[in-house]
Order: structure tokens, then sequence, then C-alpha cells
């Protein structure tokens, strides 16, 4: 048996001749990235919240005498009635709050990734494309969404009851951790960690796959910008078909009444015996446009920030 170690381990980039300078690019890199995500995550969340706020809304409506809403038009026109139009813009601040931490995790994870499974002229193989994609969903999940996205879904469903709780976001947060405890931004952890893993190994996967396509032999060729939006929609495409289950359990975990689940097995089982099949793809319309447009935004602006900062910032 050989005892070589595995080829991407032989190409780690510290191990150059040129390790220190290396070293000082990947922490240029990383610090870009975080600047260039954040202002990325702030502007696609401005202009995508409304959907996000519809989808989880439409996720957390059950059968019944409790049903709220009969469909997207239905849950804009109620929503617009009862709160105004930025009635849609309940709970963005917690997504902005978290947009800078998120992205800097994400790209920054799959960077690191990518840096130690890449071939040396900068390529991915399919299977490296999703071991660095799922580890940049599992650390942004941990890290990151678990406690935005709770408090998010929380801030959603308090506006659901008669007489809402949180008056704002600082508020809010000081309710939840007073009566639940740190662990109260925590929950979903599980579900979270499959949503996001499997998200963002779909997503880097058909990005890089396709960018490869499109670059053919010239492994250097740059991507227009268009194209990277298009590659991007298609990417997020793919990850809603492919995740939405878990986007809904993940959601109904993190709610107000998650105590009423016993794990999130639990409330798989009971989804599909209760509401049957259909109800793990609730949402998935305003899903889909917000998640195309978001990542088809992001993905571009991120690369051109990066590539601006690149030029000034060596």
């Amino acid at each position: 048996m050989s005892t070589q170690p595995p080829p991407f381990l032989l190409r780690r980039p510290w191990l150059n001749q040129n390790g220190a300078a290396a070293a000082a690019g990947g922490g240029n890199l990383g610090v870009k990235g975080i600047i260039a995500g954040g202002i990325t995550g702030g502007i696609e969340i401005c202009i995508t919240f409304p959907t996000e706020y519809v989808k989880t809304q439409l996720q957390l409506d059950e059968k019944g005498d409790r049903k709220k809403y009969s469909g997207i038009a239905d849950c804009v026109k109620k929503t617009v009635k009862n709160h105004g139009f930025f009635g849609l813009y309940r709970g963005l601040s917690v997504l902005l709050y978290g947009s800078i931490p998120k992205s800097a995790v994400r790209f920054g994870a799959f960077e690191t990734l990518k840096g130690f499974m890449q071939s040396p002229d900068g390529t991915l193989s399919p299977g490296g494309r999703l071991l660095c994609g799922l580890g940049a969903g599992v650390s942004e999940a941990i890290l990151a969404v678990t406690p935005m996205e709770t408090i998010k879904v929380k801030f959603i469903n308090d506006q659901r009851s008669g007489n809402p709780r949180f008056k704002g976001f600082f508020h809010g947060v000081g309710i939840i951790v007073k009566e639940q405890g740190i662990g109260g931004v925590y929950k979903g952890l599980t579900a979270t960690i499959l949503k996001q893993g499997s998200n963002q190994a779909i997503r880097f996967f058909v990005m890089e796959t396709l960018k490869t396509a499109y670059k053919g032999d010239d492994p250097k060729k740059p991507v227009p910008k268009y194209m990277v939006g298009l590659f991007g929609a298609v990417a997020g495409a793919c990850s809603v078909f492919g995740n939405t289950p878990l986007d809904v359990v993940k959601t109904r975990m993190q709610g107000l009444e998650a105590s009423k689940y016993k794990s999130t097995v639990d409330c798989m089982i009971k989804i599909w015996t209760q509401e049957g099949p259909a109800a793990f793809y609730k949402g998935t319309v305003p899903r889909l446009g917000r998640v195309c447009l978001d990542v088809a935004i992001t993905f571009m602006i991120y690369d051109s920030f990066m590539d601006l900062f690149n030029k000034i910032w060596p």
C-alpha cells in the first residue's frame, strides 16, 4: 500500500517556496471576501426580502381552522392591508445584521477548502466542488445562519399573533434569550446544517461546473458577469428543488411553536402524517423567485467587487 499523502495535501499553498507571501495573499483574500460579501449581502437582501417573508409565512401556515392564507397573492394582500407595505420587510434587520458574518464564513470556508483540493491550474474535480460547497454550508449553518434564521422566523411568527410582542430587533432577541436561554436562538440546528450544507453543495457545484464548461480548455478565461448571473440563477433553482423539504422542516423547527416537535425527525413525520407530502414543498414558488435572484445577484456582485479589490488592493 502506498504511503504517499493524498494529492491535494501535496498542493498546500503554504508549503511552496513563497509560503509567507501565499499566506499574506490568503489573508488579504479573506478580508476582501468579508467586505465584498457584506456589501453583496446587504444589497441582495433589500431587493429580495419580501419573497423570503412570504415564503416563510406560507411555510408556517397550517391546515384547518388556523390556516390564514390561500396563496402568495393573498399573503401579500393581507400583510400590506394589516401592516402596510413595510410589513413585508418584517425581520429584515435580522438578515442585515447577519449578512456580513454569513458571507464571510461561506466564501471564506469555500476558498479555504478549495485551496486544499484544487489542482495546480486552479480547477476543482466534481467531487471537490461538492465537498467544498458542503463545507461552506455546514460552516455558515453553525456559525451564522442558525441564530440569524431562528430570530428571523420568530419575528415573522410573532407578527402572525394577535398581539405581537417584539418591538424591535434587540427587544425581541432579549425576550427570546430571557425566556429560552441562548439555546433559543439555536433552534433547528440539525435541520439548518442539512439545509445549508445541501444548499451550498448544490450551488457551488453547479456554479463551478458551469464556469468550467464555459472556460473550456482555458482555465484563465474570464467569465462575463451576465453569464455569472445566469449560472447563479440556475444554481439557485437547482438548490430550491433539491432541498425545499429541508427548508420547510427548518422553518417549523425555528418557529414559536417548535416545542410541539420532539426533534427534526419528529417534525418530518408529523408534517407527512398530518399535512401530506405536498406540505414539504410549501412556499416553493416564492422561494424559487427569491433564491434564483438571490444567488444570481450574490455571485455577480461578489465577483465584481472581488475583481475591483484585486485591481486596487493586490
